[in-house]
Parts: C-alpha cells; sequence; structure tokens
C-alpha cells in the first residue's frame, strides 16, 4: 500500500530516519489500498452526463478555494485532474495557458509561492495544483507541511482522473523526480508528464531530450508531452488527455 513506502525526500525533506513513516500515518493511512474508482460520483459519468466525449469550457474556469490542511480539502464529487513538480518548473504559467488566463493561477518568480493546496473549477471538473515539492528556502516545519499536503492528497480516496507531472525538459532526469514518477507508478495512478519550458530549445533539442528523459525515467515517450506556456506547445494536447480522462 500507499502507507509501506516513505520516501520524505521526495517532498525535499532531508531527514529521512526522523521522518519516514510519519508522512503517510499523519494522514491516518493504515498500509492498506485506497479504492479508485473512474468518479467519485455520478456513476462513473463526467460533469457532462452519459459518458458521451465532449469539450471542457475552459472559459468558465474560475478559482475555488486554497487548503492549507488536509482535513480542509472538499469531498471529491466531481472528477479531478492534479498538477505535481518541482517548485520551479512553471507550474502556474502552464495552468493558466491551459485554462486560457492570464492570472487564474498565481504566478511568482519567487519558487515556492504554491503552499497550499489550490481548486479551480473547469466546467465541472477539479484542477488541483499541489504544492510544489524540492524548494530549499523554507522552513523544515514548512517543508513537512507540504509533504503533508501532498502525501494526504494521494492517500484519500479521490477521483484521480488524471495527474499531470511536471518536470523541466532542459535538464536530465532529477532524483526528486524519479521518485515522484516512481510513486505515481507504484500507486496505479493514470498520469502524463508534461515536458515544460520547451520553448527554450530548438525543435529538434526538444525531441532529443523526450527521448533521453524518456530512457532515464523509464517510461515510455508517448507519456510524455513537450510543452510551454510561452508559445502554447502541447497544450491543446494536453487538453485532449485531460478531457478524455474525465469526459
Amino acid at each position: 500500500g500507499r502507507c509501506g513506502v516513505a520516501r520524505p525526500h521526495l517532498w525535499g525533506l532531508s531527514d529521512a530516519g526522523a521522518t519516514s513513516g510519519r508522512i503517510y500515518a499523519a494522514q491516518g493511512g493504515n498500509g492498506r489500498a485506497r479504492a479508485r474508482s473512474r468518479h467519485a460520483s455520478g456513476g462513473g459519468q463526467g460533469p457532462h452526463g452519459g459518458g458521451t466525449m465532449g469539450r471542457l469550457k475552459y472559459e468558465t474556469a474560475r478559482f475555488e478555494a486554497s487548503y492549507g490542511t488536509i482535513a480542509q480539502l472538499p469531498e471529491p464529487t466531481t472528477p479531478e485532474v492534479s498538477f505535481v513538480g518541482r517548485s520551479n518548473v512553471g507550474k502556474s504559467s502552464l495552468l493558466n495557458k491551459l485554462i486560457g488566463r492570464k492570472s487564474l493561477a498565481k504566478v511568482s518568480s519567487q519558487p515556492g509561492k504554491t503552499a497550499n493546496v489550490n481548486f479551480f473549477d473547469v466546467d465541472g471538473v477539479r484542477f488541483v495544483d499541489l504544492p510544489g515539492y524540492g524548494f530549499a528556502k523554507v522552513s523544515q516545519a514548512e517543508k513537512q507541511r507540504w509533504a503533508n499536503l501532498i502525501s494526504g492528497y494521494f492517500e484519500q480516496e479521490r477521483s484521480f482522473n488524471l495527474v499531470v507531472s511536471l518536470v523541466d525538459i532542459r535538464h536530465d532526469a532529477q532524483q526528486l523526480d524519479r521518485d515522484m514518477l516512481g510513486y505515481l507508478e507504484q500507486e496505479g495512478l493514470p498520469f502524463v508528464v508534461a515536458l515544460t519550458k520547451a520553448d527554450k530549445l530548438s525543435r529538434s533539442k526538444q525531441a532529443q531530450q523526450r527521448q533521453a528523459l524518456a530512457r532515464q525515467f523509464g517510461l515510455d515517450a508517448s507519456r510524455m508531452l513537450v510543452t510551454s506556456s510561452q508559445t502554447g506547445q502541447g497544450i491543446q494536447e494536453l487538453r485532449t488527455m485531460i478531457e478524455d480522462a474525465c469526459l
């Protein structure tokens, strides 16, 4: 089960010995696998009913709420798409590009600004922005709180329709990202890797890095999508993946 292997370093915690096992246990974990329904309610139907393929109206996106503790999280009543990644990977920028708004998700030049779990409603589908991991310039107590938020979210019985794991395309595979993707695979959570900041590389270098990262992560390259919040590259493809997972 998810509680069997605690990985404090995954969230940027350094004292593995002292915190091992507590990150998940603190959220009431007991080692058993959580049930995962495709949708938390509605008999497997998406927000547009009947399982008929539809398209999300991204222009209706609105900020729903921000939560600082797991106990505050709302009941899962709709399909959910969660976004995870390092604190400087460009998560807020990608979210804004995805929903076609400039500042719905707060963008900051200072990493580590997403310190809570932020929920957005996008035409009946919840987009869940999780705290960035791996940011060193915060206190150990704040790192622990972020760790509890991330692991606590995934420990709940929620509608995990798709996890979008963001990785900076410009760098070789980082250990924190290896751990994150390994965790998602271990738990059987459906995910896609969004390779961010692709506009910083030429098209040939993008293709080269995509293949290299796929090898380094041990994933099929088809699970990795090259994206840019600046140019919009890969955004429509990501929207289609989200819609296929939720509607």
